[in-house]
């Protein structure tokens, strides 16, 4: 039976942001003002089927999936690309794959005690994120 990730989850932890938005090619003031944030991620899970809504005070940003169907994702919250995207279990880990203008996007969710785990990649960066579910 996979991982259950349905809940409200608050941001505790960012490592390397700033990293990860400059490999996307975000500008200044956009990532000088993302970094402040705290995200609040609300995971919905039926089955095979996902919508992942991250809030913060500055953009909103959701993403609808099912497990092993690809589909055309732009990313608005970020840096307004279109991806072919693909999200996998392997494991207990949610994968996702995206595939477009920059190399080695992605992103990976998993449940480690009490806290879900983002790593997320973009070509030789990586931004590890730690959130606890809200109360």
């Amino acid at each position: 039976m996979p991982v259950d990730f349905s809940g409200t989850w608050d941001i505790v932890s960012n490592v390397n942001f700033e990293g990860y938005m400059v490999s996307l090619g975000i500008d200044f003031a956009t990532r000088k003002i993302a970094s402040l944030l705290k995200p609040r991620k609300v995971i919905e899970q039926e089955g095979d089927c996902f919508t992942i809504k991250t809030f913060t005070t500055f953009r909103n940003y959701d993403c609808s999936f099912k497990i092993g169907e690809e589909f055309i994702e732009v990313t608005k919250g970020m840096d307004n690309r279109s991806c072919q995207t693909v999200v996998n279990w392997e494991n207990d880990k949610l994968v996702c794959v995206q595939r477009g203008e920059k190399k080695n996007r992605g992103w990976a969710h998993w449940i480690q005690g009490d806290e879900l785990h983002l790593k997320i990649t973009c070509e030789d960066q990586v931004c590890k994120q730690v959130y606890k579910r809200s109360l």
